[in-house]
């Protein structure tokens, strides 16, 4: 006979009838599965709600509140109205199943049931629900990845953008043309190292080349000066960076870019009209600071706490025409931050601006 293991799924028994729950109930515990119970449609639909079954057999003949009650009520719920449910009935009136099939139900057995019947039509609306979840997961993590890339594509290809705009206005100094050039050159290699990133398993590639390649931090901040500071110079601020020679940080370099790039490109939006200081300082016993700090408007209390949320802009209206920020910035970087076992957090700046720190460990 075909088993489940415990983690195959979780089935919710309900029946008024204590001998049908507690046949049915070893019946499938026998085979595998995880058994929850209720004996009235009530206490169902509470215990669906707060442990989430992946299959529902239910009694239709119920006193106060009968199987065709609680279908109804499934169904009102968007979170328990995909889940099977297989009615348990006594009855074999045409009528009565049609009834069960149109209030919502996806099979049925009748009683008495013979165990190979009720297993088979279990394990068949079981592993199909189970199918489904698994679509619908990897659905959500192939559109988590593409929310990702687009999002971390923006800081690079806006870099692009920014320096080919100079390049075609007329007069631009010849002196000046190889450094505009270069920004471009290190913004598409940063874009397809992005890419890379993420389609070779984000994650697992993030934690393995934090310890085969890690990342020089005065290297990293002369990168993002070269490729950012021709930005505040256009708005007549300064970008500045400084790290002691040599000090290291376990994480990849482009990871680190990619994080710090995030914190400039909110500095440039959201604090236009301030400078941008990047430093580096000792931070707890075998750590390393990075403090990213302005003198612009700082974040308001109220939304500091939900600053690090998914979707959550620092302010609510747009920067610049054009503006479609995601609101994922700071979310991805504070866990890119936390994958590499560092934090990142925000604080006000005394005399006013905003402060964040990137905490990591130091690599030997």
């Amino acid at each position: 006979m075909f088993k489940h293991g415990s983690s195959s799924g979780r089935i919710l028994v309900v029946d008024d009838q204590p001998g049908n729950v507690r046949v049915v109930g070893a019946l499938l515990s026998r085979n595998g599965f995880e058994v929850l119970t209720a004996d009235n449609g009530r206490d169902a639909l509470r215990i669906a709600a707060e442990q989430l079954p992946d299959l529902i057999l239910l009694d239709v003949m119920m006193p106060d509140m009968d199987g065709f009650q609680v279908l109804a009520e499934l169904k009102r719920d968007d979170t328990l109205r995909q889940l099977p449910v297989v009615c348990l009935t006594a009855a074999r009136d045409r009528e009565q199943l049609l009834r069960a099939f149109d209030a919502g139900a996806v099979d049925y057995v009748t009683k008495p049931f013979l165990p190979e019947e009720l297993l088979a039509r279990v394990n068949a609306h079981l592993g199909l629900k189970l199918a489904r979840d698994r679509l619908e997961r990897v659905a959500r993590e192939r559109q988590e990845l593409v929310n990702l890339v687009a999002h971390d594509l923006k800081n690079p290809l806006s870099s692009v953008l920014f320096a080919t705009d100079i390049l075609r206005v007329d007069g631009v100094p010849p002196q000046r043309i190889p450094r505009y050039l270069d920004t471009i050159h290190a913004s598409a290699s940063d874009a397809i190292s992005y890419i890379r990133l993420y389609l070779e398993t984000q994650r697992a590639q993030r934690e393995s080349q934090a310890v085969a390649e890690p990342a020089v931090v005065a290297e990293v901040l002369e990168v993002l000066n070269s490729r950012y500071a021709i930005q505040f110079e256009a708005r007549g601020r300064q970008l500045r960076t400084s790290a002691p020679p040599g000090l290291r940080a376990a994480i990849t370099p482009v990871v680190l870019r990619q994080v710090v790039e995030n914190l400039v490109s909110n500095a440039i939006k959201y604090a236009p009209d301030s400078d941008l200081e990047i430093g580096c300082r000792n931070g707890a016993p075998g750590y390393l600071q990075l403090l990213a700090e302005d003198r612009g408007p700082g974040i308001a209390p109220a939304r500091q706490r939900e600053l690090f949320q998914p979707f959550t802009r620092l302010h609510d209206e747009p920067t610049a025409p054009g503006d479609h920020s995601s609101g994922l910035g700071l979310s991805l970087a504070r866990q890119i931050i936390a994958d590499a076992g560092g934090q990142l957090w925000y604080e006000d700046r005394e005399g006013g601006g905003a402060r964040f720190i990137i905490e990591l460990p130091a690599a030997d």
